[in-house]
């Protein structure tokens, strides 16, 4: 869709039009990176519907969907069950290591890999992946070692926004959004 492909570079379109597979922090990607604890020790996190609404599409069209995450949170495992993705790694120390053994398992190459990640935990993984992108929020230094900065602050839809222009490169929103109408 052209709306969409005009805000960003003929280079970053290039790369968009490889992926094959697309890989996620949560907190500060999925979330706002805020942890809310309750005075009975219960964790409280909200995630954007909006990123959660693609992911079925992008299943759809067969690509792989994942996260990677250092915490471990019952909260986020029950998030992750219910988007369906196709893996799910918490409490992770070494995101890098993971990430290739996803590569492997999958038999994809960096080129054909976006990770989304906001801190410093994740930079090695943006800057491997074929299309590395951080939220707006994201610290400065992990947003210069990616090749796409998101409009959208972790927690609102920043999934949502690189799913629709991979999506949108790839020439697949378009029949997405027609299906909506046209049913």
């Amino acid at each position: 869709m052209e709306i969409i492909l005009k805000k960003y570079s003929q280079s970053q379109i290039d790369k968009a039009r490889k992926i094959k597979a697309i890989i996620f922090d949560v907190d500060g990607v999925l979330t706002n990176g805020g942890i809310i604890y309750t005075n009975s020790g219960d964790e409280l996190k909200v995630f954007n519907v909006k990123d959660g609404q693609i992911i079925k599409h992008l299943k759809a069209n067969n690509l792989i969907i994942g996260a990677i995450t250092g915490r471990t949170s019952e909260l986020v495992a029950r998030r992750c069950e219910e988007l369906k993705l196709d893996f799910f790694y918490q409490h992770v120390k070494d995101k890098f290591a993971v990430y290739n053994d996803v590569l492997e398992k999958y038999q994809l190459s960096d080129d054909q890999v976006t990770y989304i990640g906001d801190d410093i935990i994740d930079l090695k993984l943006i800057k491997y992946a074929g299309l590395g992108v951080a939220p707006a929020d994201a610290l400065e230094y992990v947003k210069g070692y990616a090749d796409l900065v998101t409009e959208k602050k972790g927690g609102e839809g920043v999934v949502r926004e690189a799913a629709d222009f991979i999506l949108a490169a790839q020439g697949l929103l378009e029949g997405i959004v027609k299906s909506y109408i046209d049913n």
